[in-house]
């Protein structure tokens, strides 16, 4: 996504400080961004049911649910990309936001820069990806269809959060080759994410639970300690012993030994 197509995207912020909302409204506006409010949970769902905005910034205190109910609440049937605003600065916080869908976080007190920076880096990542392959059958018991966004284990359709159908759509799409922590933040996550490598291993192991039938001992996303992970070449494990041997590099022939 370019940033003139990020032009005019509708933003929803959700938050009862009336203070805060016309500060991150008047930034976000200068930037180009349509702003609509809310200022309790329910209000916001309102909203969200009446025209469906591009992403939603969401406050973590709210006066009548939660924020973190309200996003249960919205990722119950819909991907919006939301991003949380907390006063807290707790781990179990922002992991909390996560689990539960949130694509990102930011802790208040927080610079305008630093809000509109975020706000673009989730709206460029969650662009559905183009050019798909269609269905990937990994083996017998994993099956991606990226045209559907659907993936089966053992039959059974498995729900991905949008993070996690991010990250596993690049690693597939790199399936045999080692991905670095770096290039999986700048494709996954976004450059502005360089420095926050905690994100890459949470949702690897979000995925392993999900994909994999031993996650301790995983056979599809390998861990390539100190550098990145790895999605098994699942193409070469498919290929017949003929066209595996074709690719192997030929080997010298050996001398025939002469009688003295």
């Amino acid at each position: 996504m370019t940033e003139s197509q990020l032009t005019n995207k509708r933003i929803l912020v959700v938050d009862d400080e009336e203070r805060i909302v016309r500060f991150i409204r008047l930034n976000l506006e200068q930037d180009g961004f349509q702003v609509e409010e809310a200022f309790s949970g329910k209000k916001a769902m309102d909203k969200l049911r009446q025209s469906l905005p591009d992403l939603i910034v969401l406050d973590v205190m709210l006066p009548d649910i939660d924020g973190f109910e309200v996003l249960r609440l919205i990722r119950e049937n819909n991907d919006v990309p939301v991003i949380m605003l907390t006063a807290k600065s707790e781990e179990d916080d922002r992991v909390r936001g996560l689990e539960l869908g949130a694509d990102d976080y930011v802790t208040k007190p927080f610079s305008p820069r630093e809000l509109v920076s975020r706000v673009r880096a989730v709206l460029r990542r969650t662009e559905t990806q183009r050019g798909s392959e269609g269905i990937i059958q990994v083996d017998d018991r994993l099956k991606l269809d990226f045209d559907r966004r659907e993936v089966w284990v053992d039959g059974k359709l498995v729900k991905l959060r949008p993070t996690e159908y991010r990250l596993l759509y690049h690693l597939v799409q790199n399936a045999g080759w080692v991905v670095t922590h770096d290039q999986i933040l700048a494709k996954v996550w976004g450059y502005e994410y360089r420095d926050e490598p905690h994100y890459v291993r949470l949702y690897v192991n979000y995925l392993r639970e999900k994909l994999e039938k031993d996650p301790a001992h995983p056979k599809y996303i390998l861990t390539e300690r100190g550098v990145g992970y790895r999605f098994v070449d699942f193409k070469r494990e498919h290929e017949a012993p003929e066209e595996k041997k074709a690719k192997e590099p030929a080997k010298e022939p050996k001398e025939k030994k002469t009688k003295k």
